[in-house]
């Protein structure tokens, strides 16, 4: 067994395991390279391609894990809907969500199965030596950008369905975890150990809305799975005893330390927290916080070190392989 998948279980190894989010990708320049002259739909779509991406920051930094190189939108697109990933603005969506009647549309369609998907993970799994972790996105995340039909700062189009046509909001977003359940699925049918839900949006809730709205939903997309799942959220802090009641690992930002969480939710395993930010400081700055996220850590049964938010793409590579570096001597 893997460290990776032993802390996802609770169980604390003779080290922490690291990785990354958003380790794969935009940060290495053997990915912008590989990327050059191909979009990124396409990139997540050409199974050789997909692998390779996912294996570099492996074979670069020595992380403990390989997220699967993949975005949260791809199985609506394997899924017919019409929906791209635009350069410095994020997913587009040719018909945002406006009607009920759009909604009934949106919901003929189905994700059944992916060969590409299932094909770059197996070619992963068959030449990494450490674990490949799945993930997804999140039913509220989903909604969030199929409404507005493009990135938003507050998410009020959302926010206002669910409150102004509850059934439609039902429908919807039964629907999104559906998809992201069986896309989870897929993952680990083809080989991912691990699995993680990715509520980007969240935090522009109250927790009176996450807790009736939109946690019955991300709790319907992680039952699919079959492995140990992690739950993660940006500026969830007022919420994180509902998140972590779905998922065996609670993913923790980095606005609240590892310690404070773990007084909130026992018992549980936790995954964080090292500000991005802090990847650009000085290494003194950042290897005092790094021990400060280790201590902190120790608080819960097991803890996976992580980001508390993805890999800038202005970092540099090499901060992330001294980091696993030191973690890999911190014993």
């Amino acid at each position: 067994m893997h460290l990776l998948n032993d802390a996802a279980r609770g169980i604390r190894g003779e080290r922490v395991p690291v990785w990354f989010m958003r380790q794969a990708g935009r940060s290495l320049p053997e990915y912008r390279k590989l990327r050059e002259n191909t979009n990124m739909l396409d990139a997540c779509l050409t199974p050789e391609l997909a692998a390779e991406i996912t294996m570099q920051p492996v074979r670069r930094h020595g992380v403990d894990g390989a997220v699967f190189f993949s975005d949260i939108v791809i199985p609506l697109k394997i899924a017919g809907i019409d929906v791209d990933i635009k350069p410095g603005v994020g997913p587009v969506f040719g018909r945002p969500i406006q009607s009920a009647a759009d909604i009934t549309e949106l919901t003929a369609h189905t994700l059944e199965d992916s060969p590409e998907i299932r094909e770059a993970i197996g070619i992963c799994v068959q030449e990494l030596d450490v674990p490949v972790l799945g993930f997804g996105g999140a039913p509220f995340t989903l909604a969030a950008y199929m409404v507005e039909g493009r990135p938003s700062r507050d998410h009020l189009g959302a926010r206002a369905l669910m409150h102004a046509d509850p059934a439609s909001w039902d429908r919807l977003m039964t629907w999104a975890a559906d998809i992201t359940g069986r896309f989870l699925e897929i993952q680990i049918e083809a080989g991912a150990s691990v699995v993680q839900l990715f509520d980007s949006w969240a935090g522009s809730l109250s927790v009176a809305d996450y807790e009736s709205k939109v946690l019955p939903y991300s709790k319907l997309a992680l039952e699919r799975a079959t492995v140990p799942t992690i739950h993660f959220g940006t500026g969830t802090s007022l919420f994180l005893e509902q998140m972590a009641s779905c998922a065996d690992v609670l993913g923790v930002d980095y606005r609240m330390p590892l310690d404070e969480v773990a007084r909130r939710v026992p018992g549980k395993p936790l995954q964080g927290n090292i500000d991005p930010a802090l990847l650009a400081a000085p290494w003194s700055v950042l290897e005092e916080h790094i021990d400060a996220v280790l201590a902190a850590g120790r608080a819960a049964p097991s803890h996976i070190l992580n980001l508390g938010h993805g890999v800038p793409p202005t970092t540099d590579p090499d901060v992330l392989t001294r980091i696993v570096s030191y973690v890999k001597q911190t014993l």
